[in-house]
């Protein structure tokens, strides 16, 4: 059952990336017709490039492209293809020990400006550890959007998590302060915090998490934490800098990224995991509660090719 849930979202995977695919498949469709030379990997790196990998992430995967190729003798382009596959996986590489808040518990503080899929990918995380056995609470700390708490609580309700919150524009601590001491009688296993997305007041925002980070520490100290942010690849650079400014005011330990099956832009997970040593921990791929699954860079790597790595390794 559980290998037919993984083929099943690859297959979405793969979709969700046709639009980036098609736009490196019709780059390389030429170039590795050609030969070996400097114009191949000019050429290749300026695709990499234009499927928003970004500068610094190209550059380094063509450097470490050309070192192979010339330690195992290539000499035919088409054999660079498996090759570009394994070091793009080894770009985005994830720890052994990130998800271990699934199997032990812990306090998911959840971040991103609104519009990104923020409240969605909570809902879709929650329905996934539920159907892992874990106990799992909602907090609705973001008081301060019209309707977040609503949207909140009909995501709980689909997951089968339970929901904390109060009314509309009260303090998010405090809600977070409730939140805490429910996980703690309940005995739950992981508590996930939604907050406010206001990017463009970073004072408010930095004052918001830290707050509710102090809180936690002293309801929770021991507990396992982790701060994931929330971003739409479709926006492609746009969510790095995003990225980058919430890296500012909060300690973010993972990516979840959404909207992956609407995109050229694929690739901007690849820059997002080199330009900030952050991994990408779950990606969406489409709008249903089953959606959002653990990244597999090696997958991921592969759908950007139009190949299941997971099948060739």
């Amino acid at each position: 059952m559980e290998n037919e849930k993984k083929s099943g979202f690859f297959g979405r995977l793969l979709s969700g990336l046709s639009k980036t695919r098609k736009n490196i498949a019709n780059g390389l469709s030429g170039l590795f017709s050609s030969k070996i030379d400097e114009d191949f990997y000019e050429g290749l790196e300026e695709i990499l490039v234009m499927a928003d990998i970004g500068m610094r992430a190209s550059e380094d995967i063509i450097s470490e492209l050309r070192e192979k190729v010339k330690e195992l003798g290539i000499k035919e382009p088409e054999e660079v293809r498996r090759l570009l596959i394994d070091i793009i996986a080894g770009q985005m590489n994830v720890e052994d020990d990130a998800y271990e808040f699934e199997e032990k518990g812990g306090v998911v503080m959840v971040i991103g400006v609104n519009g990104v899929g923020k409240t969605t990918s909570i809902g879709k995380l929650a329905s996934l550890l539920k159907d892992k056995g874990r106990s799992v609470i909602l907090a609705a700390a973001d008081t301060f959007r019209a309707g977040a708490i609503d949207q909140l609580a009909e995501w709980s309700d689909r997951a089968g998590a339970v929901l904390i919150s109060q009314s509309e524009g009260s303090d998010p601590a405090a809600v977070v302060f409730d939140a805490l001491n429910a996980a703690k009688s309940r005995k739950a296993d992981i508590l996930m915090i939604d907050t406010a997305g206001r990017l463009h007041n970073k004072k408010n925002l930095m004052d918001e998490l830290a707050k509710i980070n102090r809180v936690t520490e002293r309801e929770m100290p021991n507990a396992r934490r982790e701060t994931f942010i929330v971003l739409d690849a479709t926006t492609g650079q746009n969510a790095l800098v995003q990225a980058k400014q919430f890296s500012e005011v909060a300690p973010v330990t993972g990516i979840i990224l959404t909207k992956l099956d609407g995109t050229a832009k694929g690739g901007i997970a690849i820059a997002i995991a080199k330009e900030l040593s952050i991994p990408v921990k779950y990606i969406g791929v489409g709008e249903k509660i089953g959606d959002l699954q653990r990244f597999d860079p090696k997958e991921f790597a592969g759908a950007l090719f139009g190949e299941n790595s997971s099948e060739n390794t």
